[in-house]
Parts: structure tokens; C-alpha cells; sequence
């Protein structure tokens, strides 16, 4: 069991109303999740969950394809400023990227992982800091999930149906209880819903 006294991991993820963490058209079927996360209440979000948050676990693709963006946006004046908020705390955080094929992590205060994201994880929590925050990678959420590493969920359960793709919860997990600490709805009909894990004495 995991010791609360240490460092809170925190999954972020977006779902669609069907489980879905993309659609039918594979990893990259995503286009339904953007409106609800550049809504006004979606981006307060983001900015809050940051401000806790000391180190983030990405995926190679989330890696790869936040780094070619979100640092532009955070030089960008024209910017909303929530989003420039997020991406100044995206450049100076610590990012560690899981992956097997990359070789090099050129973003600044990033380095990919020597391990699995719960051998890393575990070693992260011995370590002084903030939250570490999943953002948006599917995979390393579900490792963690898998090893009852993961002590908040936060979910933009979005108002669509992808109708295929790949699920979060797959068959298999381990049974768990959560409690529901904090929930809002946003101009665009997602709910923004934060579980917090519920252990045993």
C-alpha cells in the first residue's frame, strides 16, 4: 500500500461519455476533447492543478507533441494567460517521459525515464516535492492505476461519444474505491470531476 505521508500522484485525464480516451480513428482521435479543454473553467483548471504540482510524467507522444507547442504559447504575448501560465510551469518543471525509443529529451529540465513509471513513481514519492502530475498519458496512467500508485483522478468527463478507441478502465484493474472531492461543470457541458483514492487503515 502506498504511504499518504509521501508525495500525491495525480492522473489528469480527459474521457468521453463512453470511456474513451481517443476514438475509432486511433491514438491521434482526439478532436473531440479540444473544445472542453480550452473552455474558460477548463483552462482555470489546468492552471490550479499545476500549482501543487512539482514534477510531471508524460508518454513519449504526449512528450513530444506537448513540447512542440506548448513552449511557443508560452512566449506567445497574444496568448490567453492561463495558457501561457501553463506553459511557463510546463518549460521550468521536472518532466520525466517514459519511453524505450527516444534518446535524447531536449526540453529543458526533462529526462526520460531508466525505468518503468512505477519503479519511477516509487522513487519520485522518496523524494522531496510536490505533486507529480500524469498529464494526458493513458499508458503510464494505467501502470499506476494497475499498482495502486495513483491517490487523485482528475477527469473532464466530456459530453461525446466517441463510439471506439481505446478505454481508460480496461478489464483487469485491480478493484478500488474513490471519493468524489471536488466536481464543476463547464460553459461547454464537460464535468470536471476529482476523485482522491479511499485506502484501508
Amino acid at each position: 500500500m502506498t504511504d499518504t505521508g509521501t508525495r500525491r500522484v495525480v492522473a489528469n485525464i480527459s474521457l468521453s461519455l463512453d470511456g474513451r480516451v481517443s476514438g475509432p480513428g486511433g491514438e491521434y482521435d482526439m478532436s473531440w476533447i479540444v473544445p472542453h479543454a480550452v473552455s474558460d473553467t477548463g483552462r482555470d483548471r489546468m492552471v490550479r492543478m499545476t500549482e501543487a504540482a512539482t514534477t510531471a510524467l508524460l508518454g513519449r507522444k504526449n512528450y513530444q507533441g506537448f513540447g512542440g507547442y506548448w513552449p511557443a504559447v508560452a512566449a506567445d504575448e497574444s496568448a490567453d494567460p492561463r495558457d501561457r501560465a501553463f506553459g511557463r510551469w510546463l518549460d521550468e518543471v521536472e518532466k520525466v517521459v517514459f519511453s524505450s525509443t527516444l534518446t535524447e529529451a531536449p526540453w529543458q529540465h526533462s529526462r526520460i525515464a531508466d525505468a518503468d513509471p512505477v519503479a519511477t513513481v516509487k522513487r519520485l514519492r522518496e523524494q522531496p516535492g510536490g505533486d507529480i502530475v500524469v498529464l494526458a498519458s493513458s499508458s503510464v496512467i494505467k501502470a499506476l492505476l494497475a499498482a495502486d500508485e495513483v491517490d487523485r483522478i482528475t477527469i473532464t468527463q466530456c459530453p461525446e461519444v466517441a463510439g471506439g478507441g481505446a478505454r481508460l478502465f480496461e478489464d483487469g484493474l485491480p478493484a478500488s474505491s474513490w471519493s468524489l472531492t471536488d466536481l464543476s461543470s463547464t460553459e461547454t457541458g464537460a464535468l470536471y470531476l476529482v476523485y482522491d483514492r479511499v485506502r484501508g487503515e
